[in-house]
């Protein structure tokens, strides 16, 4: 009864936005595979003719297939952006291996006493191919093209990673928020969009087998009408998707605000665009859960997204390449950063009053046992612990990287997972310590030790909203409405609002805009 209780609230909640997600999902899959068709078909073609050409096709095609999609993404990024556009590149690669063989298994099978007397009928080349060899192989390439159809519905969720939405920001955001509800709104639909699809494939499928076995040419017609209302349905549909997730007016009234991948992100997002469609005429275009740091970044250089919310320290250390020396102040910090995003056409904006720093913390049993209290304690301990971290943490100068220089850790084991999977991890016993932010809701949920920073090895992570100069020159009214927020926001309060999504399952829209109503903001 609890689960039916919880899937009527989330829908409640979620209605629109998850509309909008499968809206998405459903376009950018039916435009993979319309363009993987277009480019497939015929590369299958050239191969039945030409078994060189075939070769280098078909080895292309299979090292493309043998590369992580994540890889693919991420090298994509550079060239394509964020959003959409990388997640349809990616989805359409690995969409092509089956529809090539098949229509190359297709063609090739035909018997040669078919090709032979179509020949002696004197079509041209042309004619026995539009005529004789691509009727007859259709059966065999439309099962490949069930075959693409059904895997780009589950690879497309990996969209979510780069910001181009769909199902997949239900699974990712899920998994971020310990949340199996929010995670099944994702991976339900997802599977019977792709079950539907089969469906659908695999009786146009047969109709054509139907057909070819057919050799009244009337009856063939007659019975093709239910596989064009078939193919018509699949258009209409992919039509109504993509008129869902396009439906964003590209005026000049129109601005985009963006966040990482984790819940005090999506919060400040809503706040910041809260406040603007509050105190101006504009609209904001939320791009929630765009990825990791750099992606975010990397979308507000390019002009992808106008702003988002970004911290100090990680601004200073991984995108300016700045080395943070100890002692330094958080305003000294801010002040040098300011001027060096300024060079890059980039604004940053009056901080919002709180930091959310990096932190080592233990599970509070640990604590107490090994009397914890301080980073140097945990490493003194730590050829007896293990621990797990972000991906993203050991991987950046500013996280383990740099303070594995300053503390000499030595861990008997280290593993890697994705936001709250670490705390799960920890909470199960699998890990026994764990980077943390330090407003994050989930410290408090897991009961976990956050540890001192005694050798002051991370640099202050000041949130404030970085912005683009031209967006802010082009709307000079943003400028006084952001600064609404600065020095507005305590460590206490951020870490109740993340709590307020993370544990108490509130809506992280329904937070932020409560949080500003509070403040007389809005």
């Amino acid at each position: 009864m609890d689960f039916w209780n919880s899937i009527i609230v989330f829908w409640n909640q979620y209605s629109a936005q998850f509309l909008q997600a499968l809206g998405q999902h459903i376009y950018m899959t039916v435009v993979s595979v319309v363009i993987a068709i277009i480019i497939g078909i015929p590369l299958g073609i050239i191969s039945s003719y030409y078994k060189r050409i075939a070769k280098v096709i078909m080895a292309v095609i299979n090292v493309v297939q043998a590369i992580p999609s994540l890889a693919i993404l991420g090298f994509l990024i550079p060239f394509l952006g964020i959003g959409s556009a990388p997640a349809i590149f990616m989805v359409t690669m690995y969409s092509l291996l089956p529809i090539v063989k098949n229509t190359y298994t297709g063609i090739t099978n035909i018997s040669p006493a078919i090709l032979e007397s179509a020949d002696g009928m004197g079509m041209t080349w042309w004619q026995r191919l539009f005529k004789v060899e691509v009727p007859l192989a259709m059966p065999v390439i439309v099962s490949g093209i069930r075959i693409s159809a059904v895997s780009a519905v589950g690879l497309m969720t990996i969209a979510a990673f780069v910001g181009g939405g769909g199902l997949g920001y239900f699974i990712f955001t899920g998994v971020s928020l310990v949340n199996n509800t929010m995670i099944l709104f994702g991976a339900i639909p997802a599977a019977i969009l792709a079950l539907s699809i089969d469906a659908l494939i695999q009786w146009i499928e047969k109709r054509m087998t139907l057909r070819n076995q057919n050799h009244q040419h009337r009856k063939g017609k007659k019975r093709h009408k239910g596989l064009w209302i078939g193919l018509a349905a699949v258009l209409a549909v992919s039509a109504i998707g993509g008129t869902v997730y396009m439906n964003q007016s590209n005026s000049d009234k129109t601005i985009a605000i963006g966040s990482k991948k984790f819940t005090e992100s999506m919060i400040l997002c809503h706040m910041l665009a809260d406040l603007i469609e509050a105190h101006t005429d504009l609209t904001v275009d939320r791009k929630l859960s765009l990825g990791g740091s750099k992606i975010v970044f990397e979308g507000v250089t390019s002009g992808q997204i106008d702003g988002y919310v970004e911290y100090s320290g990680t601004a200073y250390v991984t995108y300016m390449n700045n080395t943070f020396k100890p002692g330094m102040s958080a305003e000294a910090v801010f002040d040098e950063l300011k001027t060096q995003l300024a060079d890059i056409d980039l604004t940053a904006m009056a901080p919002l009053g709180f930091e959310n720093r990096y932190a080592f913390a233990v599970r509070a049993d640990i604590a107490e046992k090994y009397n914890l209290t301080t980073t140097s304690e945990l490493a003194a301990v730590s050829p007896e612990l293990n621990f797990i971290s972000t991906m993203e943490f050991q991987n950046r100068e500013d996280g383990f990287i740099g303070a594995n220089k300053v503390y000499n850790f030595n861990f008997k084991g280290m593993n890697a997972a994705d936001d709250a999977m670490r705390y799960t991890a920890v909470d199960s016993g699998a890990a026994d310590a764990s980077d943390v932010f330090t407003t994050d809701g989930l410290i408090a949920k897991y009961n976990m030790k956050v540890l001192e920073d005694d050798k002051h090895f991370f640099a202050p992570y000041t949130a404030f909203p970085i912005f683009r100069t031209e967006t802010l020159a082009k709307h000079p009214e943003l400028t006084e409405v952001l600064n609404m927020l600065e020095n507005a926001i305590s460590d206490e309060e951020m870490r109740e609002l993340n709590y307020k999504v993370i544990v108490e399952g509130q809506k992280d829209a329904d937070v932020a805009r409560d949080f500003l109503l509070s403040k007389g903001l809005i």
